[in-house]
């Protein structure tokens, strides 16, 4: 697609806020940290009924550990049994070609 200069600059300027308005994206009643406690509050304030909790669970739980590092779903590809203890590192030669002690 070709647009005009005028048309581009014009299209790309619905996406800028004026000065002194902020996002609001990620704030409000469906914000992610706190959505189902002010969902609850809502349907409470509305007196409305809560929605009906399904009787059989769709999935079961998910048995893999979560990764340490990301909090994502870990996939354990091979366990490595450990068939000798750790050790340390080695003892430093001396210089008439004895270990050290």
């Amino acid at each position: 697609m070709t647009l005009s200069a005028h048309e581009f600059i014009r299209r790309f300027l619905l996406h800028c806020l004026p000065r002194g308005f902020h996002r609001i994206r990620h704030y409000g009643l469906l914000a992610s940290g706190t959505r189902k406690a002010h969902l609850e509050r809502a349907r409470q304030l509305l007196a409305l009924a809560p929605p009906a909790a399904d009787e059989t669970p769709s999935e079961p739980p998910d048995p893999r550990p979560p990764c340490p590092c990301c909090g994502g779903t870990m996939i354990i590809i091979e366990i490595i049994d450990r068939r000798y203890l750790p050790r340390g590192p080695p003892r430093p030669i001396a210089p008439s070609g004895n270990l050290a002690s």
